[in-house]
């Protein structure tokens, strides 16, 4: 086992090293950036109108609305790693990776418009009426035989794969550990209410997973952002310096593994930008999944919607998590993942309330992410062998929940992170070489007399809801 794991850890560095998935991933966000010419800057408030304000889509087609899009993408990415994944990249690359994780929501977001762009254009209604689309369907559908289709079917194994491990066992053995070290609670006892209360999602499918998300996602970031709030109110004055030491910290570099070491900057932009997308998905492809779902009268729509998933996942959460590190100085404590967090809170908070916050919040995050990766899953397993496997995955799934909180998973983190990895590669590819097709059908669409009416005029109020 022990030759197994680090047969596993030495294709994950490769994989996510400085060579291969990050130069692309970022790569891509900053190309695609260009190809849109800043969408992401210039439709930023147009996007958020969508996402909260319009509350009909007249003529639209699909299964649920554009904000139950939003929440359910949200769901599965909005998890540990804006908790743990943080404290990881700061405790490896120091502050500056804060920087380099901004950098990456900014790029990201153009990013994640081109997935959900494309995931509605090339959507398609399966056996069960459902609408269904992701990359396993615009690369097949989009790049010509015989390479869209091998890229589809490669990220759709990859995905399922993934969805077992990232967003499965990883998560429900996350919260058992978490609900252990801080209430004493049996692993055995917190797996059984996990699997309970995902099984009473899940088996619903994604009417059932968008409604529970659309509720539950914005009390627990709120909560989570109020307590990140109170700390930087109690630091204010620790504030200024430390938005100074992040961004000059972001072109040096410091590691506080085990003391304070030098670590360079390649370590600050490897683990802030690693850690940045492992965060928000952007490049994965699963944003473009949840946003085929949506009831919308064109990709565009939709995709604006979706890029503001990025930028609350990273600009918003992240930052409050990586600000209350660095403003508290647990950032060189020598503390690791969600006990760094901890100790940040437990610093800022009166009383022992910062480790139930952050146990609490490890807790609701790795939920919601259950519930968005199942429904990533279900979608990859009927692209691969129709809607007679989605039941019995289903309920896999529910029961792999509670096989993860009773195990001990050190290959199965690195396994699924490797999953991860792969999963952006053929749609990495797939992004560029469509790439044509999402700035032109984007530059006509908000030119149209339909699209123009996205963008703000002075002197009239209530634009969106009336659209």
């Amino acid at each position: 086992m022990d030759r197994l794991n680090d047969v596993l850890a030495d294709i994950s560095s490769v994989v996510w090293g400085p060579w291969l998935l990050i130069p692309l991933l970022l790569g891509t966000g900053v190309f695609l950036t260009i190809r849109l010419t800043g969408l992401q800057f210039r439709a930023f408030g147009r996007a958020f109108r969508l996402a909260f304000l319009t509350r009909k889509d007249p003529g639209a087609t699909g299964d649920i609305t554009h904000y139950q899009a939003l929440a359910t993408a949200l769901a599965a990415t909005v998890g540990v790693g804006n908790i743990a994944g943080v404290a990881t990249a700061i405790g490896l690359g120091g502050p500056g990776a804060l920087f380099w994780m901004w950098v990456t929501g900014l790029v990201g977001m153009a990013t994640k418009y081109t997935e959900a762009f494309l995931g509605v254009r090339f959507r398609h209604t399966d056996a069960a009426g459902e609408q269904s689309g992701g990359p396993m369907y615009y690369l097949s559908r989009g790049i010509k035989a015989p390479l869209g289709p091998i890229l589809g079917v490669l990220f759709a194994v990859f995905a399922v794969i993934a969805s077992f491990g990232i967003g499965n066992m990883t998560q429900s053995n996350t919260v058992a550990a978490q609900a252990d070290e801080q209430w004493g609670i049996s692993t055995v006892v917190t797996g059984i209410i996990l699997t309970v209360a995902a099984a009473a999602v899940v088996l619903g499918g994604i009417q059932s997973i968008a409604r529970v998300a659309s509720a539950f996602v914005p009390i627990m970031i709120v909560v989570y952002i109020a307590a990140g709030t109170w700390v930087l109110l109690a630091n204010v004055s620790e504030l200024p310096a430390a938005l100074q030491l992040i961004v000059s910290d972001a072109f040096t570099g410091t590691s506080a593994v085990g003391g304070f070491v030098g670590a360079g900057f390649l370590m600050a932009l490897r683990y802030g930008v690693a850690r940045g997308i492992f965060s928000n998905e952007s490049g994965l492809g699963t944003g473009g999944i949840a946003a085929a779902a949506a009831k919308t009268t064109h990709p565009v729509r939709q995709a604006l919607v979706s890029m503001t998933q990025t930028f609350i996942d990273t600009l918003v959460v992240v930052s409050f998590t990586g600000l209350v590190i660095v403003t508290t100085g647990m950032w060189d404590s020598g503390e690791e993942g969600s006990l760094m967090t901890s100790s940040a809170f437990e610093v800022g908070l009166p009383g022992d309330w910062g480790g139930h916050v952050v146990a609490l919040s490890v807790m609701f995050f790795a939920f919601s992410t259950l519930l968005g990766w199942s429904y990533y899953g279900e979608r990859n397993v009927e692209r691969l062998v129709g809607r007679r496997g989605v039941t019995p995955y289903r309920v896999l799934f529910v029961i792999m929940i509670f096989v993860g909180a009773v195990t001990e998973l050190t290959t199965i983190w690195t396994f699924a992170d490797i999953m991860n990895g792969l999963m952006a590669l053929p749609n990495l590819i797939g992004l560029i070489i469509l790439s044509g097709l999402v700035a032109r059908e984007t530059r006509e669409y908000l030119n149209s007399p339909e699209g123009m009416l996205l963008k703000p005029r002075s002197g009239r109020r209530g634009t969106a809801g009336q659209q």
